[in-house]
């Protein structure tokens, strides 16, 4: 699948023609329109198209995409694993280290036709069975980055000097199962984003327009609050990714403290599962990033070919059941991992 031309889609919008690959924010603020992947470790990817249009996401097209088998995906943590991970972080609680930590898995399956694993023709069959708000594709597969991405939780989103982010927290079957575990959780992390974007944001200026929304999502619900900034004259995006990243909603809190447990429990790196997913617009001061979950991404650094990876976690607090959270997880990733394997019945499709 070399031979695929680099492109990258975002919902409506599709850039081609790319020009140039760099590692450095600072390009986030010459000009162009760039393509922004940056895993959860910290590697940042940003590519200039010169083709940028609008076109809708083409329908799924037979045998563009063949996915793995639904019995091959292995995880990272199995459930013994994750179950003792969340008992761990409760006892980090208990003493006073953390409040609360994102705990998550990379579920792997072998690819078993390299030359029929088209990111682009995954994120057609998402389209369809799991639309999302921030989905998209990003294709370089030069350069080690194919992502798609079914997310519906947004990082940042700037016009101009104003900032955005959206951190989702707290997830149910529907509004009536949530539980006081995720309106706290939720609350925990706004604080935490405001602090965030307080670092490169005008003092005063950062406000919580929405607390605790209801979103509907594709056999789930979640919690989503919206937290707004401006940013100081002399901070730009390589002040705004470091100050935010990686994102609230996907480490913990305290940040610091979070990050140095989950490094310490999870098993696999994450990548751009939970990292930053999306657009700059250098030109017009405007973009959007994705935090990206609901995310598959193509490793073809694997003996003896390509594998497929997906992400999922959960938020834990003291208030968490193991089991539970174990669930929370199968419930993320059910639905994701059948559509990618070809499974999903066409009678459980959403429109």
């Amino acid at each position: 699948m070399h031979d695929l031309a680099p492109l990258a889609r975002f919902g409506g919008l599709v850039a081609s023609g790319l020009r140039d690959v760099t590692h450095d924010p600072e390009a986030l603020d010459s000009a162009g329109f760039w393509a922004v992947a940056a895993d959860f470790e910290g590697r940042l990817t940003c590519a200039r198209f010169d083709d940028v249009r609008t076109e809708p996401v083409p329908a799924p097209v037979p045998g563009q995409w063949r996915g793995p088998h639904p019995d091959d995906w292995t995880s990272s943590l199995d459930r013994a694993a994750y179950t003792a991970g969340v008992r761990r972080i409760r006892e980090h609680i208990a003493a006073g280290d953390v409040y609360q930590v994102n705990l998550c898995r990379v579920l792997t399956a072998p690819l078993p036709d390299p030359a029929a694993a088209d990111v682009d023709a995954l994120t057609a069959l998402l389209a369809r069975d799991n639309p999302a708000p921030y989905a998209g594709t990003i294709r370089l597969p030069g350069h080690g980055v194919e992502i798609a991405t079914a997310s519906p939780e947004l990082f940042l989103r700037r016009d101009g000097r104003t900032v955005e982010s959206g951190p989702i927290k707290g997830t149910a079957l529907t509004a009536a199962d949530f539980l006081e575990k995720d309106r706290a959780e939720n609350v925990m992390i706004v604080d935490l984003v405001r602090n965030d974007l307080g670092r490169v944001c005008a003092t005063g200026s950062v406000t919580v327009p929405a607390l605790c929304a209801v979103e509907a999502h594709p056999g789930l619900v979640h919690f989503v609050s919206t937290v707004r900034g401006e940013l100081t004259g002399s901070a730009g995006w390589p002040e705004l990714l470091p100050a935010t990243f990686p994102p609230g909603s996907v480490t913990g809190a305290p940040k610091s403290s979070a990050l140095t447990i989950i490094e310490a429990l999870e098993t696999a790196p994450r990548g751009p599962y939970c990292g930053g997913i999306g657009w700059v617009d250098a030109d017009r001061r405007t973009a959007a990033l994705a935090v990206g979950i609901r995310t598959f991404w193509i490793d073809r650094s694997e003996t003896p070919g390509p594998v497929l990876r997906f992400g999922a976690g959960a938020g834990i607090t003291w208030g968490s059941d193991p089991d539970g959270e174990w669930a929370e997880t199968e419930l993320k990733a059910a639905r994701l991992l059948a559509i990618a394997s070809g499974v999903y019945e066409a009678s459980g499709r959403s429109a």
